[in-house]
């Protein structure tokens, strides 16, 4: 799976969103300052192009909606960093989350009781 620039990876937030959209509907939920159509249109046609979004046909525009679960997108960003900047090690991420973000017990005990449940 490639990654995601961020530009691309904000329309697909949105259509992660609303699941199946037109480039209007897509503009219509971007934060201020709205882009330009054909800026997005060429966004969500780059999208199509690495295969995240593919189009259903509707009258003269397209719906286009995502190939790609956001799920999925996250789990392989997620495995992407560990490996890239903790040497693969899950141990490591938290442990760099814990020292720079001032994690509390509470944060870690929720997230102990969260790996116990899906044991």
């Amino acid at each position: 799976m490639k990654a995601l620039t961020k530009a691309e990876e904000e329309i697909m937030q949105v259509l992660w969103q609303l699941e199946h959209a037109n480039v209007k509907a897509l503009i219509k939920e971007l934060p201020e300052p709205k882009p330009a159509y054909n800026t997005v249109s060429t966004i969500v046609r780059i999208l199509e192009s690495k295969g995240f979004v593919d189009y259903e046909k509707q009258g003269k525009g397209h719906i286009y909606f995502p190939l790609i679960s956001k799920q999925d997108y996250s789990n392989q960003s997620l495995n992407t960093l560990v490996d890239n900047y903790f040497q693969g090690s899950f141990k490591s991420l938290v442990s760099f989350f814990v020292k720079k973000n001032d994690v509390s017990l509470n944060d870690l005990e929720a997230v102990m009781k969260e790996i116990e449940k899906n044991k």
